[in-house]
C-alpha cells in the first residue's frame, strides 16, 4: 500500500539511501534536512547525497529544532522515520547543549505536536537509535556471569591495559548485546539516543501511534561523508589514506565494532516501517559479527594500494567503549531480517566507491585537538 513518508535527516547517509528505496516501492517521501555543513561540506547544495534527493522527493531544507518546519513536514504524512540528529561520539562530549538541543528538544517538539494537533494522521514513528546505548557490550567473567561493565578506569588504559575484565581480575569474554541488554550509555550522544528511543516509545504508546526503535550499529556504505572528521571510521581513515597521511590507531588496534553496511540498514529499516510485527519494538541492526579497527585500517590501506603507516602508540579517547556487537535473533524471529552483506563485500564496495569520488581535505587532526583541549583525548 501506498503511503506519504517523512525522512527526518533525509539528505543524510542512511536518510537518502532509505528514500531511493522507498520511492522504488512506491512510497511518496517528503524529507526534512537542515543540509548540514559537517555532513555536506561547505556548499551543501552541491553535495552528491542532497543532489540525489533534491528532485526525487519533496525536499523541505529546515531544522527539527524549528516547530514551524515541523508542521510544514508533518501535513498529510503517514509514517515519520527520525533519522535526523547530531551523530558524533567524541564531540558530543564537548558540543554538549547542540546535541541535547538537535537530538532531544527536535525529538519533543515532533512529539509534542503528534500529541496536541488533531489535524495530524500519522499512524506509526520509527526512530534511529544506536548501540551506544548500550556503552560497553554485553560480557561473560571466567565464572560464567553474565555482567555488564562500567566505563574503564582511566589509570588502566594510561598503563596500555584495554581489555575489559571481570571482577576476578580475569580477561571477561565478549558477547553479542542483545535488546534486553543493560543500557548504560557512556557518551552524551548515546545519552540523546536513549532519550530519543524512550520519549517516542512512551509517548506514541500514550497515543496508540505504533513506533518502533532500530539500534543501529556502526553503518557504512558508498555516499556516507568523507569530510566529516567526526563520525564514520571507515570514511576517516579513507580520507586520511587519500591525503597521504598516517593514521594513529587508538588503544592498541584490537577494539572491536560491528559494521553493518548501508543496503542491510535500509532493509531492516523498511521492514520497520511495514510490517506491523514490527509495531512497539526495539531492535538491534547489525551484521551481528565484531571487527577490529587495526583490521579495517589493514584493509583499507591494502584497497588504497597505499603507502602510509599505521601507528599504535596507545593514544585513547575519554568515553570510548572497547567492544560491542549486535545480537540480531529478534530482528530475525521477528522481521525476517538477515544481513546480505558481509565485511569483505561490503567494503570491496565501499572502496571502490571511494577511489571515484574527489579527495577530501582531511580535518581529523582539528578534532583531536578539540579533544585534547578539554582532556578527552590521551
Amino acid at each position: 500500500m501506498k503511503m506519504k513518508i517523512l525522512i527526518t535527516g533525509g539528505a543524510g547517509f542512511i536518510g537518502s539511501n532509505l528514500s531511493h528505496r522507498l520511492i522504488e516501492k512506491g512510497h511518496e517521501v517528503t524529507v526534512l534536512d537542515n543540509l548540514s555543513k559537517q555532513i555536506h561540506g561547505e556548499d551543501p547544495e552541491s553535495s552528491v547525497l542532497y543532489q540525489s534527493v533534491k528532485n526525487t522527493t519533496n525536499f523541505i531544507n529546515g531544522d527539527v529544532t524549528n516547530k514551524e518546519d515541523w508542521e510544514k513536514a508533518l501535513k498529510g504524512q503517514d509514517v515519520v522515520v527520525h533519522l535526523a540528529a547530531e551523530t558524533g561520539t567524541g564531540q558530543s562530549m564537548y558540543e554538549i547543549e547542540k546535541y541535547c538541543k538537535v537530538n532531544i528538544e527536535g525529538t519533543a517538539i515532533l512529539l509534542n505536536l503528534l500529541t496536541n494537533d488533531t489535524s495530524l494522521k500519522v499512524k506509526k514513528v520509527v526512530i534511529a537509535s544506536s548501540r551506544a546505548i548500550y556503552g560497553e557490550g554485553k560480557y561473560k567473567d571466567s565464572n560464567g556471569n553474565i555482567f555488564y561493565p562500567g566505563a574503564r578506569k582511566e589509570e588502566d588504559m594510561a598503563a596500555g591495559n584495554f581489555e575489559v575484565m571481570g571482577v576476578d581480575g580475569k580477561p571477561a569474554e565478549l558477547m553479542a548485546t542483545d535488546e534486553e541488554s543493560k543500557i548504560h550509555p557512556s557518551s552524551v550522544y548515546g545519552i540523546t539516543k536513549q532519550n530519543q528511543e524512550q520519549m517516542v516509545l512512551t509517548v506514541c504508546k500514550s497515543l496508540g501511534i505504533p513506533a518502533v526503535a532500530f539500534r543501529y550499529q556502526n553503518v557504512y556504505g558508498p555516499g556516507q561523508s568523507l569530510s566529516n572528521p567526526y563520525t564514520g571510521i571507515l570514511s576517516i581513515f579513507s580520507t586520511l589514506i587519500k591525503n597521504g597521511k598516517d593514521i594513529n590507531i587508538f588503544e592498541d588496534g584490537k577494539e572491536s565494532r560491528d559494521f553493518v553496511y548501508i543496503d542491510d540498514v535500509v532493509s531492516a529499516t523498511v521492514l520497520g516501517i511495514e510490517k506491523d510485527a514490527a509495531n512497539f519494538n526495539v531492535y538491534n541492526v547489525g551484521s551481528g559479527i565484531p571487527t577490529d579497527v587495526l583490521t579495517v585500517a589493514e584493509i583499507l590501506k591494502e584497497k588504497y594500494k597505499s603507502t602510509i603507516d599505521i601507528i599504535i602508540k596507545g593514544n585513547y579517547r575519554i568515553g570510548d567503549i572497547r567492544h560491542n556487537f549486535a545480537d540480531l535473533t529478534k530482528i530475525r524471529r521477528d522481521l525476517h531480517f538477515e544481513p546480505q552483506f558481509d565485511f569483505a563485500t561490503g567494503i570491496s564496495e565501499f572502496t571502490d566507491w571511494v577511489n571515484k569520488q574527489e579527495i577530501q581535505k582531511s580535518l581529523y587532526d582539528k578534532s583531536l585537538t578539540e579533544m585534547k583541549a578539554r582532556g578527552l583525548y590521551k
